[in-house]
């Protein structure tokens, strides 16, 4: 089963990949992530980005999308999760035709939907411990013992610097514009279905397995 996973910064779309690969095998390929991956190995497509992006130029949808073909071709075992993939009407149209030649299909378009307000709330207020990396929340997800951390006894923590408010909007406008142009193109076809991105994790994850067990 391949799926496109759609959400802003915050919506929870790491968190929710991580538990699909878990519980069903399925591969996330994330552009970024596969893009730096394939540079560094000096795959044919990661040298054509490469030479590229030290042009200063933007890496283009042929690329991209060439990146991607690479990628299924070594195999994504319990199914592929777009992240990142489609942006454009463009990409859109390539994904069909990589996923067509290699006898796949695209099953499901899940959209994480949020709350612009409680989003910049929930970025706000998280943190990490310093040693492990062990998330935290100032509301929802408190240690169990003040400053220290429940998973390695840390008693240092970090906030990223872009977690505030002004950054949330950016992202959200900068979603919306970039998800704008292929969303038509799949809710035509009735591949899109949407999730409440707010709720709880385990709700979430519930919401996502009952799309893709066909019970939605």
């Amino acid at each position: 089963m391949n799926i496109i996973l759609l959400g802003p910064p915050g919506a929870g779309k790491g968190t929710q990949a991580q538990a699909l690969m878990a519980t069903r095998g399925m591969q996330q390929l994330s552009t970024g992530d596969m893009l730096r991956a394939a540079v560094k190995a000096g795959t044919p497509v990661g040298l054509q980005a490469k030479a590229v992006m030290e042009a200063g130029e933007l890496v283009s949808d042929a690329i991209v999308s060439a990146l991607i073909g690479e990628r299924l071709d070594q195999g994504v075992g319990g199914g592929a999760i777009f992240d990142g993939y489609p942006r454009t009407a463009a990409q859109a149209m390539a994904l069909d035709e990589l996923l067509d030649a290699r006898g796949m299909t695209l099953d499901h378009v899940i959209e994480l939907e949020v709350d612009e307000a409680a989003l910049i709330e929930r970025v706000e207020g998280r943190y990490t411990c310093a040693t492990c990396g062990e998330g935290y929340h100032d509301r929802f997800k408190l240690p169990a013992v003040a400053g220290v951390c429940d998973v390695c006894g840390g008693t240092e923590f970090k906030r990223r610097p872009d977690d505030n408010a002004a950054t949330v909007q950016t992202r959200m406008a900068e979603y919306r514009a970039k998800t704008a142009p292929i969303l038509p193109i799949y809710e035509a076809r009735g591949l899109v279905q949407r999730v409440n991105g707010m709720a709880d994790i385990d709700h979430v994850t519930q919401a996502i397995a009952t799309i893709l067990d066909g019970e939605a």
